[in-house]
């Protein structure tokens, strides 16, 4: 298998992300609209995207987004303005089901309330995205951009906060574009300073580990992701992760063995079937 093919274009892994790791609504992946939206753009503009999308949608939509809209432009209190890119953003996460105006205008709304609680979950909300695979590098620029901002206006409320430094090193590594790989290096760096102050936060393990698939040092990676399944003995991410850590490093009879463990595991048919393909592709069947 093509060593390009990392935890973060893996279509298994993709699939499993988005089914098994973070609750993520499968729509948000499949809609029609955010297919056709985001092929062959030259830059992404968040507003431009939902200027095209807002045109595709059903007349009784458009009345309903229009009077959110109208609405929202009377709002000047900060409070109101607040709760109208709330209210949008409930309108794209349930009548739409597209992420990425409901991400917007979540964070915006987090924002403008400026608590950490807002802001930790819209930051959160994209990074989770990122982590189970988002629509192309643009658009995972974007969104590591976006979630960057807000981890780090996040920290300046409470900088002793871990969690914030892993959250906002992930975004570096999540967000990596192919001429930037300086920043996957800064993403691990700031993840290490967790980690070296307790070597037992095992998120920070994972995020290192995610770094060295990204890095492609693949032997690192192999020992953060059996450092986790020490600790966590059923963190299923981790064991598809190091599948992926010991395939990308020619270990073959490695990554069978935890591909097998990862299919045992699941329900879903379409995802066993997915890690069945991995699997005989494996032993060259």
């Amino acid at each position: 298998m093509k060593e390009q093919q990392t935890i973060l274009i893996s279509s298994a892994f993709i699939l499993l992300a988005a089914l098994f790791f973070f609750g993520r609504t499968v729509a948000y992946k499949e809609n029609n609209i955010a297919q056709t939206t985001t092929k062959n753009e030259a830059g992404f503009d968040i507003h431009q995207y939902i200027a095209k999308v807002k045109k595709q949608l059903t007349p009784s939509k458009i009345a309903s987004l229009n009077k959110l809209e109208d609405g929202f432009i009377q709002q000047d209190p900060l409070s109101k303005q607040t709760t109208g890119y709330r209210k949008l953003a409930t309108f794209w996460k349930d009548s739409v089901q597209l992420f990425e105006p409901y991400a917007y205008y979540t964070a915006l709304s987090a924002k403008l309330e400026n608590s950490e609680k807002s802001m930790t979950f819209a930051a959160n909300l994209m990074l989770d995205n990122l982590r189970s695979g988002t629509e192309g590098a643009l658009n995972k620029t974007w969104m590591a951009n976006e979630a960057k901002q807000l981890f780090e206006k996040t920290l300046l409320i409470n900088p002793k906060n871990d969690s914030l430094s892993i959250g906002l090193g992930a975004c570096y590594i999540y967000g990596t574009t192919t001429d930037k790989p300086e920043e996957t290096m800064q993403g691990i760096q700031r993840i290490l300073a967790v980690v070296r102050k307790d070597s037992t936060n095992m998120y920070a393990q994972f995020m290192l580990g995610v770094g060295g698939l990204v890095s492609k040092q693949y032997p690192k990676a192999i020992d953060r992701f059996i450092t986790v399944l020490k600790h966590e003995p059923n963190n299923l991410e981790a064991m598809f992760n190091l599948a992926e850590a010991y395939e990308l490093n020619g270990d073959k009879e490695s990554a069978v063995k935890w591909y097998t463990i990862c299919q045992n595991i699941i329900k879903v048919p379409r995802a066993k079937k997915e890690l069945e393909d991995r699997i005989s592709q494996l032993r060259g069947k």
